[in-house]
């Protein structure tokens, strides 16, 4: 679930549920355990930063949880 992208970033897509249906906070939460799960933040990988482009909207408490779960040394709002 992991490709080589420019500049040999390393990059991987998660989705969500289907509109409407779900709540797309708790495929954050789902994608993030299975990428620890997997070794993608393992140190084999030589990983300088790792990025999350997630929504802005805060409907539920998924959208938060990189930060509350200590999984995020710095939050940046663009």
């Amino acid at each position: 679930i992991v490709k080589e992208g420019y500049g040999a970033s390393r990059c991987t897509e998660s989705g969500g549920p289907e509109p409407g249906v779900g709540c797309a906070g708790r495929g954050i939460i789902t994608s993030v355990n299975m990428l620890e799960q997997l070794g993608a933040y393992d140190d084999e990988w030589d990983l300088d930063y790792v990025f999350y482009d997630v929504l802005g909207d805060v409907v539920c408490g998924g959208f938060a949880m990189p930060i509350r779960d200590g999984k995020a040394e710095e939050i940046y709002i663009v």
